[in-house]
């Protein structure tokens, strides 16, 4: 398997897109056998859909699959993720998940843990800083997007 690190890289580039379009500066990617099958970023601002977190749309951009795909996927996130994308990763059984960072929030992570979901945090500098930094620029932004 893959070095969990070189896997952040796809999901880093949709937060930076999103980021540039105006949204809220988070990315997802899925992997497949350590192939990249597709990559989402958050798209709740762009597109004014309250659920369109980044492993939302990630999931929506790769499309249906099977089970037996579902189970051989990786999901790489540059934030933890939240209840709501909590809940799709265990809904599709994804065994896999790869957090960028927790610093700036913490998601779901222990209720993955514990439905036997791998969870691997890489605590990346880019990731932390990009966060930390439209946190800052975007309290009221942010606020929204985790319902605060």
């Amino acid at each position: 398997m893959t070095e969990p690190a070189s896997l952040l890289a796809p999901a880093l580039s949709q937060a930076q897109l999103g980021l540039g379009e105006g949204g809220i500066p988070i990315g997802s990617a899925m992997f497949i056998d350590d192939r990249l099958v597709g990559g989402g970023r958050n798209q709740r601002v762009q597109q004014s859909d309250p659920i369109l977190h980044a492993e939302m749309h990630c999931l929506q951009q790769v499309g249906r699959l099977s089970a037996e795909q579902y189970r051989r996927a990786t999901l790489v996130s540059t934030l933890s993720p939240c209840d709501m994308c909590t809940g799709a990763i265990l809904l599709f059984g994804i065994p896999r998940v790869i957090v960028g960072e927790n610093r700036n929030f913490f998601g779901g992570e222990d209720l993955l843990r514990a439905r036997g979901v791998e969870v691997t945090l890489l605590d990346d500098a880019a990731c932390i800083d990009m966060m930390a930094s439209f946190i800052q620029a975007n309290p009221e932004l942010w606020n929204e997007d985790i319902a605060r």
